[in-house]
């Protein structure tokens, strides 16, 4: 299928002005950009003079699909109560294709998402990043395995208080101990070679924590308080794994060392006043703060917290708060792209990317703007 998005604005979030031109999307893919492309005699055409067109949109840290809309607590499949480390857990084996916030998220212009187990465990199990359309699961992944989660602070502490955890110190010490075990197994499991008489018995949690260890997959850390930031990437150093950092509520206190250790970060969710202590400094101002800095800022609603739909208006009151909208535009598009693995895929408009396109009645950061259409692999999922 060739089709072809003549006259629009683009702002492709590579370059910082936009211009009017043309998007040629084949087989899913955008295979041609410029003012007045020669339009294949096969082509849809789709005339789309006035409206503004954008890349979709990507959220980098949420729990969609798992904590479903309208669902009630009985409903809730992002965390497991029964154990605080459980690397073993698979995001694919609990999202809902058919949960209805998704469709939520395309209607708001969101076409990749990285969802994945909630903040009680220490371990909690892989994210996996998908685009929210298709009845399974398994079709709409581009990685099924995108992280492996693990939370610091108050959560842990909170959920685990009356089984195995009551400090900080001990979540650290847990995380410590897999990932101390984890490299022992791997070890084990390198010199067996291909002799299984001397391979150790399967562990599927020490499984589970492999590619965090080999450097496939990075550890997403829960961390909001800097304490915990700088816990999380102390154990990183230690044992040499990939680390992102999520949450950073705290990041505009320990800039610096942000910027020496210079991993992503994905700051949120924002609205709404604190609800705990390590949310005390909660700010519009942070990511603008992080941003300024020459950090790698991408801006989450942390959906169910907020609303995924929502995700533009987070990054619209970044900009109140001294984002350049420039850069806004990044930290919902291109950044969290590359956090989560997959921005050789998705997060701009450039030619070989996937079509995921959204096209707006004007600026996506004002309110007053209606998302008139958006493309996921180059077909239309949602329209006005």
């Amino acid at each position: 299928m060739i089709t072809i998005l003549q006259n629009g604005l683009i702002h492709d979030a590579v370059h910082e002005e936009p211009y009017t031109g043309d998007l040629l999307i084949e087989n899913g893919k955008i295979s041609a950009i410029g003012a007045g492309l020669e339009v294949p005699t096969e082509a849809q055409v789709v005339d789309v003079s006035g409206m503004y067109v954008y890349p979709g949109l990507v959220e980098a840290h949420g729990h969609i699909g798992l904590d479903g809309w309208a669902v009630g607590y009985e409903g809730e499949d992002y965390n497991e109560s029964n154990d605080p480390v459980t690397p073993h857990l698979r995001a694919i084996d609990g999202i809902n294709p058919f949960d209805e916030s998704l469709r939520d998220a395309v209607h708001g212009g969101l076409t990749t998402l990285c969802t994945g187990p909630g903040s009680s465990n220490v371990l909690g199990g892989t994210f996996a990043a998908f685009k929210p359309v298709g009845r399974c699961i398994d079709d709409m992944c581009l990685l099924p395995q995108a992280a492996m989660k693990c939370a610091f602070g108050e959560n842990p502490k909170r959920c685990y208080k009356d089984k195995r955890i009551s400090s900080r110190m001990n979540t650290a010490a847990l995380l410590r101990e897999t990932l101390f075990r984890a490299r022992e197994y791997m070890a084990k499991l390198d010199a067996a070679g291909n002799d299984p008489s001397k391979k150790p018995a399967f562990d599927i949690k020490l499984q589970a924590m492999l590619p965090v260890l080999r450097r496939e997959i990075p550890l997403k850390a829960h961390a909001h308080q800097a304490n915990d930031i700088l816990t999380a990437i102390r154990i990183a150093r230690e044992f040499d794994v990939k680390l992102t950092l999520e949450h950073v509520t705290d990041g505009a206190l320990i800039v610096e060392e942000l910027v020496r250790v210079d991993v992503p970060l994905a700051v949120g969710p924002s609205f709404g006043q604190p609800s705990k202590i390590e949310l005390r400094h909660k700010s519009w101002q942070t990511p603008a703060i992080l941003n300024a800095a020459g950090c790698r800022v991408s801006i989450i609603t942390d959906s169910p917290v907020t609303q995924q739909s929502h995700l533009r208006f987070c990054a619209a009151m970044a900009i109140e708060n001294g984002m350049p909208p420039f850069d806004a535009l990044r930290a919902i598009t291109v950044n969290p792209a590359h956090h989560i693995g997959v921005g050789d895929r998705v997060g701009s408009l450039e030619v070989g990317k996937d079509a995921d396109i959204v096209l707006a009645s004007g600026s996506l950061f004002a309110l007053q703007t209606r998302i008139l259409a958006t493309y996921i692999d180059g077909n239309r999922v949602f329209s006005l």
